[in-house]
């Protein structure tokens, strides 16, 4: 009982206590509901305002898409238009063209109808006119057959021989007549090229003066004594014979004091015994085995001499040449020989001449001095290069790298190939100007006499040639015809035909001037 009545007083106060807390929540929160209304309410306006502002912004945005869309289709609508429009007018421009070339067509039908009915009237006037023409030659030759019967009957001479007889004099007529023009013609031309050619010429020839000594089969080596002889010879001639053995020359020792000559139809083994000899007296002690050594290595010398040789000669005509080989074949033209005239100094010349030649006709100067300068170096090359000289010499330079025009100039300038360049024409000018100029060259008196009966044959085996006579060194070759059996105008083409017959049957340097000469003598006297 104790114990309850206890408990109770708490529970009580406890009860008490929930109960005025209760109230003073209450009352607080009737205290607070009004300050939580007014907040409340002002949230609320403000998410109406943000809300109202969304909206509004929404519907700015809105708006400016839909302009932008409006505006896009506006510019897609006006750029489709373009495009319609400028098709139209395309297409507008088409039908007018066609329209045109319609009217065209039909005009150009027009006119081929009217040619077309033209043609046919021509065609049946022409069948008509066939027709008449054909009665005609029929009429034509019935007259004619009886014509010639009643002229062969007249005249005792059948068609085939009157028409033979009218050849014959036709042909009289056309080759009196072709002589005539071929006269005036060669007048004309030649007054002019003859000026020309003798300009050209005269120009070159006075630019250049070269002196030109003619090589001779031996050489004279000069001893320093009368001693050195016997050195030479050696004990019963053992030293010379020694020396005549290795370089194939004859060594003639004779009573001219201090000189030996050295004799050989090769050049370049006269120029190998002269200098082995003359290192051999310079040296003082000669026998057999020191001569053999001293031929052989002089031999092996010989390309460096070559080179040499080839380099001056490149330096004096002004024509650069770097290649080795064709140095050195130049170089061996030293030692060759044309009727006794240096190749290599002639084509040294050649090379001037075609180079002022060249200057005097406005053409490449340099390319038409290394044509002159190369055009015999065939001359210099072994028995391996086949053919003519030009043709050899012009392989050789086309395998050492030679430009085109040089290779085709050196192959040409004797006339062997079938067309010739301009620069091969003035290489063969020039070699003539080299080698058919007075103290050139030589040759022997059976050469000379036998061109000069060839020259004189050719002309005489013409019909209506009385006498012939070369003169001049073979020069010119002066033809008196008959003057009863050739006219004037035969005597012109006679002229023309033996110069081209001895060009094709005689050789010979340079050129000859062929004469023919008619006149007739009418010899009376007064008693």
């Amino acid at each position: 009982m104790d114990a309850a009545t206890a408990v109770i007083p708490p529970v009580l106060g406890l009860i008490g206590g929930f109960a005025l807390g209760f109230r003073a929540r209450a009352w607080m929160e009737s205290k607070a509901a009004p300050a939580a209304k007014r907040a409340a309410a002002a949230k609320r306006g403000d998410a109406d305002r943000e809300a109202k502002s969304i909206i509004r912004e929404a519907q700015i945005q809105a708006r400016a898409e839909v302009l932008r869309a409006r505006e896009t289709f506006e510019a897609s609508v006006k750029e489709q238009r373009r495009e319609l429009n400028e098709t139209l007018s395309s297409l507008n421009k088409r039908e007018h063209a066609l329209s045109q070339r319609e009217d065209n067509m039909d005009r150009k039908a027009d006119v081929l109808d009217r040619k077309a009915d033209a043609i046919d009237k021509k065609a049946a006037a022409a069948e008509e006119a066939a027709a008449a023409a054909r009665e005609s030659a029929a009429k034509a030759a019935e007259t004619q057959a009886t014509a010639e019967a009643k002229l062969e009957k007249l005249a005792g001479m059948t068609r085939d021989e009157a028409r033979r007889g009218l050849l014959a004099e036709a042909e009289r007529d056309i080759d009196g007549q072709i002589g005539t023009i071929m006269r005036r013609r060669r007048e004309l031309a030649e007054k002019d090229a003859d000026r020309t050619a003798r300009r050209i010429v005269l120009l070159s020839m006075q630019r250049y003066a070269g002196s030109q000594a003619p090589d001779a089969m031996v050489r004279a080596v000069t001893l320093p004594g009368d001693d050195a002889k016997g050195r030479v010879i050696g004990r019963e001639g053992r030293n010379i014979r020694a020396l005549e053995a290795a370089t194939g020359c004859s060594i003639l020792v004779d009573d001219t004091p201090g000189t030996v000559i050295v004799s050989s139809a090769d050049p370049i083994r006269r120029e190998i015994a002269a200098v082995a000899l003359e290192r051999l007296v310079v040296g003082g002690r000669i026998h057999p085995q020191l001569v053999e050594d001293t031929v052989q290595a002089v031999s092996r010398e010989m390309d460096a001499l070559f080179s040499e040789r080839g380099s001056s000669a490149a330096d004096e005509a002004n024509v650069p040449v770097s290649d080795p080989e064709t140095v050195r074949a130049l170089g061996r033209l030293a030692f060759r020989t044309s009727y006794s005239q240096n190749v290599l100094r002639h084509s040294v010349e050649t090379a001037r001449f075609a180079g002022m030649i060249a200057a005097e006709l406005g053409m490449d100067e340099a390319l038409a001095r290394r044509v002159g300068l190369f055009h015999d170096i065939g001359k210099g090359l072994d028995e391996t290069h086949e053919g003519p000289h030009a043709a050899a010499g012009a392989d050789f330079l086309r395998a050492r790298g030679e430009s085109k025009d040089v290779v085709d100039g050196v192959a040409g300038h004797h006339g062997e190939v079938p067309e010739q360049t301009e620069l091969a024409l003035v290489a063969s000018v020039a070699d003539a100007l080299s080698s058919a100029r007075p103290g050139a060259r030589m040759e022997s008196g059976d050469l000379y006499v036998k061109r000069i009966e060839a020259l004189e044959k050719t002309a005489l085996s013409f019909p209506g040639v009385s006498r012939a006579f070369a003169v001049q060194a073979g020069r010119d070759l002066r033809v008196i015809v008959d003057p009863d059996a050739a006219s004037d105008r035969d005597a012109t083409l006679l002229a023309s035909q033996i110069a081209r017959k001895i060009e094709q049957e005689v050789q010979f340097p340079g050129q000859i001037r062929v004469t023919v000469v008619r006149e007739k003598r009418c010899v009376e006297f007064a008693r």
